[in-house]
């Protein structure tokens, strides 16, 4: 227990280590600016998929509302929370790499290793897997009892097993719904491993009822929240939900082939040692193995079930490839160097290639709030951070960026997207913030829109470098100094 404890104490101190360059930085990656804004505007009433639109369940704003009420702008708050997220889900890792019969080294190097990769694929910060990998990882370390616990036929076990872990399972699908397809497999297994250890058809179809249900019982309480809000408020978190995703258009190919290219590269060294840990095995432990791959089977699925392949949409395969390549890394010195060269090379292609913006988001932030008590600025393309680190009052509901100027969510909002983009500027913002040259293509209609507003009504103020492009804040004429 004790070496344990000081394990752990490693592996929170690796992880301050290396996240500790972007504490304080609000504009780390896109999402979970988002989601800090809509957290900290729901302590003041707001209401996710009414007041601020977006598709992420209910859970991952209450999360990050709750953050919001630790001491500070929210910032520090949600980046340390990550942060002991992520070294306890490297625990897991270490602990559930022991069951496949890891080494020490190995289980400790399969620990680091995920704490280094969550940041070589944009999880250096606060997106949605940082945190509901927690859950799995812990879903996952009870799941690789199954085989000791069918041996013992202990029955019971299993089942209340099965219901810590399907309702670890619901936690994370109200961070992100994608996990429902791990947290089915896990469901699966159990029930496998039940009937392994005797049980019979009733206890059977009770289990796998009472395991569903357990699993939906988050879910469940979302829906049932805004069902009591009224016809419309549910129509609209439901379509947010479950309908608008199949309305998004796709990505060009060439972008999906490198996208994929790009994770694949990334992630090669686990794959090599996943590999190498399946041909080395130890004997006994087929079971666990066996468990450990469906689990990165069903974690593929998820994976590949949006279809846009970001990078950090493969942060929730680092769990069980990490535990999978464990045993390898404990057991070959190839393994282990080829490991810490690939991480040494990624480290510094990382470290080179992102940039620091903080500086260039406080200064648009600042032309902003000093127009604060002349109406709502509006980001038409940029930073929702904006808002927060200003105190803007936004102008609407659809306050993430993308969602009114780009091409991939045009038609999937249930919006005309151009018409809000005409009756935000119809309020006369006092600042416009948006991009040279966008993050994605540009939503045709709402640029033709906002061109010849900004041509005719507007001074640019300011340009701030962002990534490859730059921040472009426009005051309106009467404002401009």
């Amino acid at each position: 227990m004790r070496r344990d404890a000081l394990a752990l104490l490693l592996l929170v101190l690796l992880a301050i280590a290396l996240r500790a360059h972007d504490f304080g930085n609000p504009v780390i990656h896109v999402d979970e600016q988002y989601y800090l804004l809509v957290g900290d505007r729901m302590l003041h009433g707001a209401r996710p998929y009414i007041d601020f639109w977006d598709r992420k369940p209910l859970g991952l704003f209450l999360l990050f509302e709750g953050m919001r009420l630790l001491p500070g702008d929210g910032i520090l708050a949600y980046q340390w929370t990550a942060t002991l997220f992520a070294a306890a889900t490297a625990g897991l890792i270490a602990l559930s790499a022991r069951r496949l019969g890891a080494r020490p080294l190995g289980a400790g190097a399969a620990a680091s290793a995920y704490l280094l990769w969550l940041g070589f694929l944009s999880g250096r910060g606060g997106q949605s897997p940082v945190f509901y990998n927690l859950f799995m990882a812990a879903a996952g370390w009870a799941m690789l009892r199954l085989p000791d616990l069918a041996g013992r036929g202990d029955r019971r076990a299993i089942v209340r097993q099965g219901m810590a872990v399907c309702l670890l399972a619901g936690l994370a699908i109200q961070t992100k719904y994608t996990p429902a397809v791990e947290g089915a497999f896990f469901g699966l297994a159990h029930l496998r491993y039940l009937h392994r250890a005797g049980a019979r058809l009733p206890l059977l179809g009770a289990a796998a009822l009472g395991w569903a249900l357990l699993g939906l019982v988050p879910t469940l309480a979302a829906i049932a929240w805004y069902h009591a809000l009224g016809a419309e408020a549910f129509a609209q978190f439901w379509f947010s939900n479950f309908a608008s995703v199949a309305l998004r258009r796709g990505y060009p190919a060439a972008k999906i082939a490198g996208r994929l290219a790009g994770t694949a590269a990334q992630l090669s060294p686990f794959l090599v040692c996943a590999a190498l840990g399946w041909r080395t095995r130890p004997a006994g432990r087929n079971g666990e193995h066996a468990l450990a791959f469906g689990w990165l089977a069903a974690a593929l699925v998820g994976y590949a079930m949006i279809g846009a392949f970001f990078d950090h949409y493969a942060l929730p395969l680092l769990v069980p490839l990490a535990i999978i390549a464990a045993p390898a890394l404990g057991r070959s010195r190839t393994a282990r160097t080829g490991s810490a060269l690939a991480a040494a090379i990624l480290f510094a292609f990382h470290w080179g290639s992102e940039p620091d913006d903080r500086r260039s988001a406080q200064a648009v932030a600042a032309v902003m709030a000093d127009h604060a008590g002349q109406g709502c600025a509006y980001v038409f393309a940029g930073d929702s951070i904006l808002y927060h680190l200003s105190g803007s009052c936004v102008p609407t509901a659809y306050a993430f960026p993308s969602t009114l100027a780009y091409a991939a969510e045009q038609g999937a909002t249930g919006i005309d997207e151009a018409a809000e983009v005409r009756r935000i500027m119809g309020t006369r913002p006092p600042v416009v913030v948006t991009m040279d040259q966008p993050l994605a293509p540009w939503n045709r209609e709402s640029l033709t829109v906002m061109a010849p507003l900004l041509a005719r009504d507007y001074r640019l103020a300011l340009i701030e470098p962002r990534e490859d492009s730059h921040e472009l804040v426009y005051v309106r004429r009467d404002l401009a100094r």
